[in-house]
């Protein structure tokens, strides 16, 4: 990794402690001759006025190529909307919680500087995650295309009676599932909805994609582990009901009966920067309360 002068910030909304946050790391960065930039939603008119500190603003889908490591502060779901915000480059991202750990944000907002201390020397250790790479077809047109970390989720509203979804792996039909829904969740996302669904937990650095059924209409329906470089397929079967998309929880798009959802592993990696004095483990411990 090449020396480090411009790191570009990402911040959760809201957040009440990060103004002063903000202030601190601008001064203390400036200080070893390195230059903290963020894209719009940094409120910076706000920072300015209240801490004095000014923060150079670069468009947000611009933010990740123009600098040489993205810093973020904010919970997983932060983590999660900075994965799809920065494409297809592959430069390295420190998660900080304001709050305890969390599955992406691995640093405590105590341990900031003591986290750059070790990035600057070159002293860290980076995760490659595997990304997913999703287009929704209907008919003949491509409705939309997006990047997920944690997972890609075909469910019914509230509402809804049980829906069937027809899957395939590379072109081979695997099952028409009668449920609530699907889940396709990558390693990373194996700790998200796929396992409050009954899904596995998978080591991050598994090449593995799990195809998890919701509330399934037959219980011999269970979770799938499959290779991460085949093709997913889903068609949804359904008509006259209330389904829907959801990428990673955070973006949505209502489907027809037929659409087609292709889904396949993404060519770039997001690059997470890891503590040295914990591991996947302590993480897991900790959040799903095991010993306890």
């Amino acid at each position: 990794m090449s020396p480090i002068k411009r790191i570009g910030i990402v911040l959760k909304p809201h957040q009440p402690d990060a103004l002063k946050t903000l202030c601190d790391l601008t001064l203390w960065l400036a200080q070893k001759g390195i230059e903290l930039v963020g894209g719009p939603e940094v409120e910076r008119e706000r920072v300015e006025h209240e801490t004095g500190c000014a923060v150079t603003e670069i468009a947000t889908d611009k933010l990740a190529e123009s600098v040489d490591l993205l810093l973020v502060l904010g919970g997983d779901g932060t983590m999660i909307a900075t994965a799809r915000m920065i494409g297809d480059q592959e430069v390295p991202v420190l998660g900080v919680n304001f709050g305890g750990l969390g599955y992406l944000a691995e640093f405590r907002i105590e341990e900031l500087y003591s986290a750059l201390e070790s990035i600057l020397t070159g002293q860290f250790r980076l995760d490659k995650r595997v990304m997913l790479h999703v287009d929704l077809q209907r008919g003949e047109d491509a409705v939309t295309r997006h990047r997920v970390l944690n997972d890609v989720v075909i469910n019914k509203s509230a509402l809804a009676r049980i829906i069937e979804i027809e899957a395939y792996l590379n072109d081979q039909f695997v099952n028409s599932f009668r449920a609530d829904g699907l889940i396709i969740s990558t390693p990373t996302g194996s700790t998200a909805y796929n396992l409050s669904a009954g899904g596995p937990v998978i080591f991050p650095s598994m090449n593995a994609i799990v195809i998890t059924p919701i509330c399934p209409f037959t219980l011999s329906n269970r979770p799938i582990v499959v290779p991460d470089d085949a093709v997913i397929e889903l068609r949804l079967k359904t008509d006259k009901e209330e389904v829907a998309l959801t990428l990673d929880g955070q973006v949505g798009f209502p489907l027809r009966v037929d659409d087609r959802v292709l889904i396949r592993k993404s060519r770039t990696t997001i690059n997470l920067i890891q503590p040295s004095n914990r591991n996947y483990f302590d993480v897991l411990r900790d959040k799903l309360r095991w010993g306890r």
